[in-house]
């Protein structure tokens, strides 16, 4: 039987992730709307009826921070399970096509990757009149991809001169079933480390260009209450601390989520 010390590893992966969904669901499902106004209670602090205290204009923070963590954990979770979903065949296939294929692949990666990505999302939706989350969730998977095809193609490189590898092109097989049922099951445990830290850059970038005046027009956002904090620090700091708080604690409930991927900590969980 395990001790309580054996246990703490999982614990700390789980319980975050655990307790911010079963909140954010627990308002979502209430009665509190995260687009209410009443103005009598404008930077009111925090108090029985109102947790968190309330913004500009009286809007509810418990019920604002809860829809937009909500909202936000959905979206970096789909943007990141669709560039592990693209990114991983394609470093799979670059790394064993060797080569020319191989090399453009490596560049592509390292192009996407340097670009900044806040940049290029300032760029795109400058240009779309009412950005929503979809508009947001197509920018970040224009360069959501190019972690895990990396990772792929490095694992790749490890595997395709395997024996294993070798054993099925004897037997006539073709580069598409090799990727599909020996390479891939192979690396998709080293390669979705990464989707947990993608997520959290993505629930990051996203308060951060809701900050900057580049989110959803519905305001719903945890960079919109960070706005509200940062012109409300000296009169209502809870403000500020309320939106910096959830920021960072969706982005480290993705970040040790993502963790329970990682194959040393499956193994650690084996031999215990």
């Amino acid at each position: 039987m395990r001790t309580l010390a054996e246990r703490l590893p999982l614990v700390a992966r789980v319980a975050p992730l655990a307790v911010l969904l079963v909140g954010s669901a627990a308002v979502v499902v209430g009665e509190r709307s995260p687009t209410h106004l009443a103005p009598e209670l404008s930077w009111a602090p925090p108090s029985t009826p109102w947790p968190l205290g309330c913004g500009e204009a009286g809007v509810d923070l418990l019920a604002l921070v809860a829809h937009a963590t909500q909202r936000g954990v959905v979206m970096a979770a789909a943007v990141s399970l669709v560039g592990f979903a693209v990114g991983c065949p394609f470093g799979a296939f670059a790394g064993l096509a060797r080569g020319r294929v191989e090399r453009a692949a490596s560049r592509a990666c390292d192009l996407v990757q340097a670009f900044p990505s806040f940049l290029l999302a300032l760029v795109v939706l400058s240009a779309v009149a009412r950005p929503t989350r979809t508009h947001l969730a197509a920018v970040f998977l224009l360069t959501a991809w190019a972690p895990f095809a990396r990772l792929s193609l490095a694992q790749t490189r490890v595997l395709r001169d395997a024996a294993f590898v070798e054993a099925v092109r004897a037997l006539g097989g073709g580069r598409a079933r090799i990727v599909a049922r020996h390479l891939l099951p192979n690396l998709l445990g080293v390669v979705a480390v990464q989707l947990g830290s993608t997520a959290a850059a993505i629930v990051v970038s996203e308060a951060a260009l809701a900050f900057v005046g580049f989110g959803t027009r519905d305001g719903v956002s945890l960079g919109a209450v960070m706005d509200q904090g940062v012109s409300s620090m000296l009169r209502a700091p809870h403000v500020l601390f309320v939106g910096a708080a959830s920021v960072a604690a969706a982005s480290f409930s993705l970040m040790t989520a993502g963790r329970a991927f990682d194959p040393s900590f499956a193994r650690q969980r084996l031999r215990h």
